[in-house]
């Protein structure tokens, strides 16, 4: 078996080309190329590990043939057109919490360094001065820290200033009030944090809802003699206005870590009182890099040699531990998706995964991955676990996901449902003891069968001598019977036959076979 081929093309740590050599990948390490040599080099290669030089541009990924991962040595993804990565169903990786503490650590040192005015201080002792009386700073003890953000590097944060016998107040749409209270802050809303708040720090992803969180207007609403700290993104600040508040004296301090356009040439914060920056040093640590690295490496390896997902940002995770028992359901959710969606027709605004029994005990995300894959299988061919989400949203299908612990007739069964202009329509599997998918429910009717290779599907009336018919049809057509699945409403009515054969059914044969008397429906599948 082939191995597969990763590319380094960032400097970084390098006991992480020894993590994939050991787990099974061949590894390069090139950094410093241009975009014109990545684009030449990147067909060659299975995954892709970065830091942030490296610019994954849509130019970039439609070159990348054969790519099937990319993993950020870090959290930010800037640097990753993931929308286009997610459209060729490449899985898009970070490291989000090798540098959490590092980076807490750096907002931490920052509000220290306003609330003393180290910069300015050291630098003017070392110019031979003794400014003794010009620097008077401000204890952090029993001052309110106000957190815009409380994920994982907030969390640390507040720790962090708690130990420093800070009260903080957090504002986050996320923050539960029981996650709140184990983390020993106050839950507020934004104006109540900023009308309170002697220090404010952010660490917040920068979105559409986070863009400019602290404008012209929010500034406006802090405390007087606010100081100011962001370590998370550049972007969450209007740097201008906190220029203004700066000189008006609203703002006490300011220290960014971060820029809106980085590397920060030129800012207007530049050169004023009381402003202190750095050049994005919040992850840069020995230590940080090191893990980093160690991190991105074990989940692209694992990813590439053992099916596991970690941190991937578009695509749910899928631990390794977790894949052998999954394997069998997805392939089960595949076929039940690839069937419903080749007999259904026309535009599908929904499609429902129900999962019941021993199934809505797992990780259910994967297995609606799978489903979505099989089911936008049949309208493209490069349609995967990754990009099939990505695509069912960009054609208007909402995806329901349903769990239900209670066993019914099976111990496991998977259920996919899509919304027609006929009405809704269901397909049933389940998992033989021997963890052989099943299909065990079409359309309402019961019908026993392995969903494999080619197949036939005829719905028909009920009566003597049809089977016959269908037989002796594909018998003169050349055409061998491996298996024959049957199902009916009722005695008479409506019964639905299953075939799998040995070889595809020609367009012609179909045409015949919905000649046969008794016949209402004919196609061929294939899975």
């Amino acid at each position: 078996m082939t191995k597969p081929r990763v590319l380094i093309s960032d400097k970084m740590d390098p006991n992480a080309a020894r993590i994939f050599t050991e787990m099974g990948c061949d590894v390069d390490v090139i950094t410093g190329e241009t975009p014109e040599q990545l684009i030449a080099r990147i067909g060659d290669y299975d995954g892709l590990a970065i830091r942030s030089s490296t610019k994954v541009t849509k130019e970039i990924l439609a070159a990348a043939k054969n790519l099937k991962v990319i993993g950020r040595a870090g959290i930010g993804v800037d640097n990753v057109d993931i929308p286009a990565a997610s459209a060729q169903g490449v899985v898009v990786m970070n490291t989000p919490f090798g540098n959490s503490i590092t980076t807490a650590e750096h907002a931490i040192a920052l509000m220290f360094a306003l609330a003393r005015q180290i910069p300015e201080a050291n630098a003017q002792t070392q110019a031979g001065k003794w400014p003794k009386n010009d620097f008077m700073g401000v204890e952090v003890t029993g001052k309110t820290l106000g957190l815009i953000g409380a994920g994982n590097i907030g969390s640390i944060v507040a720790s962090r200033a708690i130990g420093l016998r800070m009260k903080v107040v957090a504002f986050d749409p996320f923050l539960t009030p029981e996650r709140a209270v184990e983390m020993g802050v106050e839950k507020v809303d934004l104006d109540g944090l900023l009308a309170r708040a002697d220090f404010i720090t952010l660490h917040t992803p920068l979105t559409d809802q986070t863009r400019n969180i602290l404008s012209a207007e929010n500034i406006a609403k802090t405390k007087k003699g606010v100081r100011i700290i962001n370590c998370a993104r550049g972007g969450l600040i209007d740097e201008a206005a906190l220029k203004d508040a700066l000189d008006s004296g609203q703002v006490a301090g300011a220290a960014l870590d971060v820029f809106q356009t980085e590397p920060a040439k030129d800012s207007p914060l530049f050169g004023t009182p009381n402003f202190i920056c750095t050049p994005h040093l919040g992850a840069s640590t020995n230590e940080a890099q090191v893990n980093v690295a160690l991190q991105v490496a074990e989940q692209m390896a694992d990813y590439l040699v053992n099916g596991g997902v970690t941190n991937a940002l578009n695509m749910p995770s899928l631990s390794a531990e977790e894949a052998p028992k999954l394997k069998p359901y997805m392939a089960l959710a595949e076929q039940l998706g690839s069937l419903v969606g080749q007999l259904t027709t026309g535009a599908i605004p929904r499609i429902s995964i129900h999962a019941e029994g021993a199934a809505a005990e797992l990780n259910i995300k994967p297995i609606v991955a799978a489903v979505l894959a099989g089911f936008l299988r049949v309208q493209s061919d490069t349609v995967n676990m990754v990009n099939a989400p990505f695509l069912a949203k960009e054609r208007g299908i909402e995806v329901r996901e349903v769990k239900t612990e209670k066993e019914g007739d099976y111990h496991t069964l998977i259920r996919v449902s899509v919304k027609t202009d006929a009405g809704e329509r269901s397909v049933a599997g389940t998992l033989f003891s021997n963890a052989e998918p099943r299909l065990i429910e079409l359309f309402g009717i019961k019908v026993e069968a392995e969903l494999a290779g080619n197949m036939m599907y005829i719905v028909n009336e009920d009566a003597p001598g049809f089977i016959g018919r269908i037989g002796t049809l594909l018998g003169e057509a050349g055409i061998n019977i491996g298996t024959f699945n049957l199902g009916r409403r009722a005695a008479g009515g409506e019964a639905v036959l299953l075939l799998s054969v040995d070889s595809p059914v020609p367009a012609n044969v179909i045409s015949a076979a919905r000649d046969v008397p008794g016949v209402k429906r004919v196609m061929a599948l294939a899975f």
